[in-house]
Protein backbone atom coordinates (compact mmCIF):
# COMPACT_ATOMS: atom_id res chain seq x y z
CA UNK A 1 0.00 0.00 0.00
CA UNK A 2 2.10 3.35 -0.73
CA UNK A 3 2.31 6.21 1.14
CA UNK A 4 -0.46 9.43 0.94
CA UNK A 5 1.07 12.37 -0.11
CA UNK A 6 1.09 14.05 3.45
CA UNK A 7 2.55 10.62 4.57
CA UNK A 8 5.69 10.71 2.35
CA UNK A 9 6.24 14.62 2.91
CA UNK A 10 6.01 13.78 6.72
CA UNK A 11 8.48 10.73 6.60
CA UNK A 12 11.18 13.32 4.13
CA UNK A 13 10.84 15.90 6.64
CA UNK A 14 11.44 13.10 9.01
CA UNK A 15 14.43 12.12 7.65
CA UNK A 16 15.68 15.45 7.09
CA UNK A 17 15.38 16.49 10.87
CA UNK A 18 17.00 13.10 11.71
CA UNK A 19 20.36 13.82 9.75
CA UNK A 20 20.28 17.33 11.35
CA UNK A 21 20.45 16.31 14.75
CA UNK A 22 24.10 16.42 16.29
CA UNK A 23 23.53 14.66 19.56
CA UNK A 24 22.13 11.65 17.43
CA UNK A 25 25.08 11.99 15.31
CA UNK A 26 27.44 11.39 18.26
CA UNK A 27 25.40 8.48 19.44
CA UNK A 28 24.98 6.36 16.09
CA UNK A 29 29.22 7.02 15.56
CA UNK A 30 30.37 5.74 18.76
CA UNK A 31 32.29 2.50 18.18
CA UNK A 32 31.51 -0.67 20.43
CA UNK A 33 32.32 -0.81 24.22
CA UNK A 34 36.06 -2.49 25.03
CA UNK A 35 36.08 -5.81 25.71
CA UNK A 36 37.83 -5.68 28.49
CA UNK A 37 34.96 -3.34 30.19
CA UNK A 38 32.51 -5.91 29.31
CA UNK A 39 34.30 -8.87 30.87
CA UNK A 40 34.80 -6.50 33.92
CA UNK A 41 31.28 -5.81 34.33
CA UNK A 42 30.41 -9.07 34.09
CA UNK A 43 32.79 -10.55 36.78
CA UNK A 44 31.88 -7.84 38.96
CA UNK A 45 27.57 -8.45 38.45
CA UNK A 46 28.74 -12.14 39.42
CA UNK A 47 31.08 -11.13 42.34
CA UNK A 48 27.99 -9.10 43.22
CA UNK A 49 25.71 -11.91 42.93
CA UNK A 50 27.51 -13.94 45.37
CA UNK A 51 27.72 -11.51 48.28
CA UNK A 52 24.15 -11.23 47.86
CA UNK A 53 23.93 -15.63 48.11
CA UNK A 54 26.29 -14.94 50.94
CA UNK A 55 23.84 -12.39 52.58
CA UNK A 56 21.25 -14.21 52.11
CA UNK A 57 22.98 -17.23 53.62
CA UNK A 58 24.23 -15.87 56.92
CA UNK A 59 21.21 -14.19 57.25
CA UNK A 60 22.76 -10.61 57.12
CA UNK A 61 20.30 -8.03 55.24
CA UNK A 62 23.31 -5.68 55.27
CA UNK A 63 25.90 -8.13 53.26
CA UNK A 64 22.75 -8.96 50.60
CA UNK A 65 21.93 -4.80 50.44
CA UNK A 66 26.35 -4.16 49.55
CA UNK A 67 25.95 -7.09 46.91
CA UNK A 68 22.95 -5.79 45.23
CA UNK A 69 24.89 -2.12 45.67
CA UNK A 70 27.86 -4.10 43.92
CA UNK A 71 25.73 -5.29 41.11
CA UNK A 72 24.11 -2.38 40.39
CA UNK A 73 27.11 0.04 40.89
CA UNK A 74 29.16 -2.31 38.35
CA UNK A 75 26.36 -2.48 35.56
CA UNK A 76 26.03 1.48 35.56
CA UNK A 77 29.85 1.55 35.42
CA UNK A 78 29.90 -0.42 32.34
CA UNK A 79 26.57 1.27 30.71
CA UNK A 80 27.73 4.81 30.99
CA UNK A 81 31.10 4.02 29.88
CA UNK A 82 32.89 5.90 27.04
CA UNK A 83 32.87 3.98 23.85
CA UNK A 84 35.76 3.85 21.63
CA UNK A 85 35.89 6.03 18.86
CA UNK A 86 35.51 4.05 15.42
CA UNK A 87 39.00 4.40 13.62
CA UNK A 88 38.42 6.70 10.60
CA UNK A 89 39.77 5.18 7.01
CA UNK A 90 41.90 7.56 4.58
CA UNK A 91 41.25 7.39 1.28
CA UNK A 92 45.55 7.30 1.25
CA UNK A 93 46.02 4.39 3.87
CA UNK A 94 47.32 1.24 2.37
CA UNK A 95 44.55 -1.28 1.60
CA UNK A 96 45.25 -3.50 4.34
CA UNK A 97 45.29 -1.20 7.02
CA UNK A 98 41.20 -1.55 6.83
CA UNK A 99 39.24 -2.61 9.72
CA UNK A 100 38.23 -5.54 10.32
CA UNK A 101 34.70 -6.48 9.80
CA UNK A 102 32.25 -5.88 7.19
CA UNK A 103 33.13 -3.91 4.17
CA UNK A 104 30.77 -0.70 3.86
CA UNK A 105 29.72 -0.12 0.30
CA UNK A 106 29.53 3.65 -0.70
CA UNK A 107 26.94 5.80 0.38
CA UNK A 108 23.71 5.85 -1.83
CA UNK A 109 22.20 9.06 -1.55
CA UNK A 110 18.56 7.51 -2.55
CA UNK A 111 15.76 8.17 -0.30
CA UNK A 112 15.03 6.01 2.70
CA UNK A 113 11.44 4.41 1.02
CA UNK A 114 13.35 3.48 -2.30
CA UNK A 115 15.93 1.96 0.07
CA UNK A 116 13.40 -0.07 1.73
CA UNK A 117 11.24 -1.13 -0.90
CA UNK A 118 14.58 -2.42 -2.84
CA UNK A 119 15.39 -4.55 0.11
CA UNK A 120 11.60 -5.65 0.51
CA UNK A 121 12.52 -6.67 -3.13
CA UNK A 122 15.66 -8.69 -2.96
CA UNK A 123 14.02 -10.78 -0.05
CA UNK A 124 11.13 -11.31 -1.89
CA UNK A 125 12.79 -12.31 -4.74
CA UNK A 126 15.24 -14.62 -2.45
CA UNK A 127 12.04 -15.97 -0.60
CA UNK A 128 13.38 -14.91 2.87
CA UNK A 129 9.88 -14.18 4.17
Amino acid sequence: MPLSEYEQRVLDQLEQDLGQDPSLHRAMSRGPRTPGRVIAAVAGVVVGLGIVVVGVVTQIPLIGVAGFGVMVAIALWALLSPRKKPVPVSSDAPRGAAPRGKPHAPKQHKPFMERMEERFERRRERGDF
